[in-house]
């Protein structure tokens, strides 16, 4: 299943099919990283981190910045088009691209070790997980535990769809997937809650329906 996944993805890229890049740094990055009051140096792993300007921004704040991305063409552009010129060379299955403060794995993130990573103080995670096809996501998850440090903490970024029929009210609080994903092994603190309408672009006369952007911070239960 992954392999045919990881094909698709490698497609996207080269048929330049990445509509999901933004091209600003998040805003729920530049306004909630603060409060974690990370020291300056920690160690930030950015998952399927794509061409992602999020990591300059981390990098600016004084972090140490390690990303995995399956597709060269994604990280050959994330060090072109910001100027960088990075150092390459072989590390165990990826090609490890560094310049500064950057590093990026370019390979599969399900062939990641913890010795790779070494002490990771927090994942950086805006659309991983929910890039990640619903059958893998819990596979996605459980392989995270297994490369970060128990004293890792997640910050995770979300795009729901508001369930049918569903109040505002009642879409404030944590999604059940995100429950059955997260909750036996972290615990789970929905730290900021925004709901939107959005338009289907494949349906532009269709209503608009709702989707809620979510921030969670986990922590490990097991460091407790």
């Amino acid at each position: 299943m992954r392999n045919r996944d990881n094909i698709l993805w490698l497609q996207c890229w080269r048929d330049q099919q990445i509509d999901f890049h933004q091209q600003t740094v998040n805003r729920f990055l530049t306004r909630f990283w603060p409060t974690l009051n990370l020291a300056l140096g920690s160690r930030v792993f950015v998952p399927l981190c794509g061409k992602s300007l999020d990591m300059i921004w981390l990098a600016e704040q004084g972090h140490r910045v390690v990303g995995v991305e399956l597709s060269q063409i994604a990280v050959a552009a994330f060090f072109r088009e910001n100027g960088l010129k990075p150092n390459r060379r072989q590390a165990g299955q990826f090609t490890l691209w560094q310049h500064g403060r950057i590093s990026i794995f370019c390979g599969d993130y399900f062939a990641l070790r913890a010795s790779d990573l070494d002490d990771i103080e927090t994942v950086y995670d805006r659309a991983a997980l929910t890039a990640l096809p619903e059958d893998i996501r819990q596979g996605y998850v459980s392989h995270l535990r297994k490369i970060t440090a128990e004293s890792s903490q997640i910050f995770l970024l979300t795009t729901e769809d508001a369930v049918k029929h569903e109040t505002l009210l009642q879409s404030q609080g944590v999604s059940e997937e995100i429950k059955s994903l997260y909750a036996k092994n972290f615990r789970i603190d929905l730290t900021h809650i925004e709901s939107v309408l959005e338009l289907d672009p494949d349906a532009p006369d269709q209503p608009p329906e709702r989707a809620e952007y979510k921030l969670y911070r986990l922590s490990n239960r097991s460091a407790a």
